[in-house]
């Protein structure tokens, strides 16, 4: 039988324990660092021969160069049309959910002109390239090409470059689906560190561009981190978690599978669920114990469950949200008879799942919203992924010469009180008197 741990917010040692629940050990491995920095270094240096090397070692991929990895739009066009009718259809239903969703993210450029003339404002343009990093082989996530390249495409990206390793040539034709349903302009087949570093550093084939986004193993995260800088990145996002707060109306099976839609992702994923009903936790765990027999994943669910899942009995639903807040989750349900009213006691959460139908799945591939979320609760102070990280911000100030007077005064004054008397000089000569 499934054991997941059980606590009461009434405990004295419950803030404790909490917070030994949630601690989650993210720093890089060092081995893996090591060998992602050394292989971003050969890639920085050798370009092209040291990321077909890295693809023929790693994915056992035999190429004569690298642009012999690159596929054409055909390609793509091919694996779209070679999709069943149902998959073809679900995949292109779902991104038109999503880029109606995101179109209205879309950021505008303003201004404004003071009484004497000066204009002040704000110009947004959108990124010129982007990378996309699409995990592949046995792992097949065409809902990530939706979601990083249909926001990047909203924003007006100029150019959208997709890496998917092909481990042993295996070419995953949703993803190439995807990337025909979202206008990816080019796509090549390699993976990894080396990766990232073609696409942070550019080579002969590939070409640099200003951010990457995208999931990838932990060589990928590491190589993430260390390219930042020289290029953007969207983030780097721990194991996945979703919190679930029931009023213990919820039909509890609903409930134990929602929290399996995390667990099976990886054994570090973290699913919690709070209520202010006992009988209705033990419930939930009797729908646990019933279900999980019948999950593929099982093993994957049963792990995650014990070593980092939790029952978590509260006060009332004040306190669930209290507490939620307090986590932080990537992906937020909230279970109950007013949800409306709940959400606007949460502060902190990647997405929020309103009411008894809304199961987070839907969130992942085709209700609208981004499913790139924070993740450890970073939610405190990250957004999911959007339009808005595809496009950036230049003020804009054009001074009259009325207004130069009177702004000269004020910069030479504080510029003196810094002791940068060029930046004072440079104001004063503007000064008619």
């Amino acid at each position: 039988m499934l054991k997941i741990r059980r606590y009461s917010s009434t405990d004295s040692t419950f803030e404790a324990s909490l917070h030994q629940l949630l601690a989650f050990e993210g720093a890089q491995d060092d081995k893996i660092d090591a060998v992602a920095a050394d292989i971003l270094k050969n890639v920085k240096t050798r370009g092209d021969n040291a990321v077909l090397e890295y693809t023929q070692r790693f994915d056992r991929v035999s190429a004569d160069s690298l642009a012999d990895l690159e596929l054409p739009q055909a390609r793509l066009a091919e694996a779209l049309g070679s999709l069943p009718n149902d998959q073809r259809e679900a995949l292109k239903q779902a991104a038109d959910r999503v880029r109606a969703y995101h179109e209205k993210q879309l950021m505008s450029s303003w201004n404004y002109t003071e009484a004497d003339g000066t204009m002040l404002g704000q110009q947004v343009t959108a990124l010129d390239r982007v990378g996309l990093y699409v995990p592949g082989g046995k792992a097949a996530y065409p809902s990530s090409v939706l979601m990083n390249a249909i926001p990047a495409k909203v924003a007006g990206v100029g150019e959208l470059i997709m890496v998917v390793p092909t481990p042993g040539g295996e070419k995953n034709p949703l993803v190439l689906a995807a990337a025909a349903v979202c206008g990816v302009d080019r796509v090549f087949c390699i993976g990894g560190a080396q990766a990232v570093g073609a696409l942070a550093y550019g080579t002969q084939t590939v070409p640099q561009v200003d951010k990457i986004v995208g999931p990838g193993n932990a060589y990928v995260a590491a190589a993430k981190r260390r390219v930042f800088g020289v290029v953007g990145i969207d983030m780097v996002a721990g194991p996945s978690e979703i919190l679930v707060i029931c009023d213990g109306k919820t039909n509890p099976d609903w409930v134990a599978m929602d929290l399996f839609s995390q667990s099976e992702h990886d054994e570090l994923a973290q699913a919690i669920l709070l209520s202010p009903d006992a009988a209705f936790l033990d419930q939930v765990e009797a729908s646990i114990n019933k279900l999980i027999q019948e999950m593929p994943r099982k093993d994957i669910i049963a792990t995650s469950l014990q070593d980092r899942g939790a029952l978590i009995q509260v006060r009332d639903l004040d306190e669930a949200a209290s507490i939620a807040n307090y986590i932080s989750p990537e992906h937020l349900e909230l279970s109950v008879e007013d949800p409306v009213a709940l959400t606007k006691k949460i502060k902190h959460a990647g997405a929020i799942f309103m009411g008894r139908q809304t199961c987070e799945s839907l969130g992942d591939y085709c209700a609208g919203p981004n499913h790139v979320l924070p993740t450890s609760r970073t939610a405190r102070f990250s957004s999911p992924l959007g339009v808005y990280d595809f496009q950036k911000r230049s003020s804009l100030i054009m001074v009259s010469e009325a207004g130069a007077q009177n702004l000269g005064k004020i910069a030479s004054t504080l510029a003196y009180g810094e002791g940068l008397q060029a930046h004072a000089r440079s104001a004063e000569f503007r000064l008619k008197s």
